[in-house]
């Protein structure tokens, strides 16, 4: 099986003015295509090449390959940008049933934003923010580089089903906000596919 670039189920300007149009068709053109043609290049003629990205993951630990740590960044890069895109949405809305899971696991929205945001911004270099389902419970977690929690507690650090992932490497938000990390966090908020959250918490 060789990975292939999704495409986005909307034009790279139609995040504006909270995601600029350059910085998406780079971060999804040249940063995710990259991830995907070295992982592809990576598993060629290896007995995980059949596998689906989540499969590969799910299995991360168990892999003995000689550049396996070029594969975890790569894999990564591509598992976790892929979930990405689909967070990514205009004008949808936080319905009762996201607003009261939230409320269970971190008093109330406005307390989840902030613990989110709070994660964001003490995360030194490169990584990821997600909204986790933990045996059943949500968790906000962050991870180094392009680890994934699905990668488990050995690899990554951390653990649990994705329900909603911030990119908060450099080049996801450094030619429209230069150095203003809060700024892009808070941005964020705007853009978030509400339909897809309800979606992975339905699961």
């Amino acid at each position: 099986m060789s990975y292939f670039l999704p495409s986005l189920p909307y034009s790279y300007n139609s995040l504006e003015p909270y995601f600029d149009q350059e910085t998406m068709k780079i971060h999804h053109t040249k940063h995710h295509q990259n991830y995907i043609n070295n992982t592809n290049a990576i598993l060629t003629n290896t007995a995980f090449s059949s596998l689906s990205i989540e499969e590969l993951m799910s299995i991360f630990n168990e892999i003995s390959l000689e550049n396996k740590n070029v594969l975890r960044n790569n894999a990564g890069g591509h598992i976790n940008h892929s979930f990405f895109w689909k967070c990514l949405k205009i004008n949808t809305i936080l319905n009762k049933n996201i607003k009261l899971e939230l409320e269970k696991s971190f008093g109330s929205f406005e307390s989840f934003k902030n613990q989110f945001e709070d994660i964001a911004m003490k995360h030194f270099g490169s990584g990821w923010v997600w909204l986790v389902n933990q045996n059943g419970k949500l968790n906000i977690v962050s991870t180094i580089n392009q680890d994934n929690p699905l990668m488990g507690k050995l690899i990554s650090n951390t653990y649990g089903d994705p329900i909603l992932g911030l990119d908060i490497w450099e080049h996801a938000y450094y030619l429209k906000y230069q150095n203003r990390k809060l700024d892009y966090i808070k941005a964020f908020w705007h853009v978030v596919n509400w339909d897809e959250v309800d979606s992975r918490l339905q699961k």
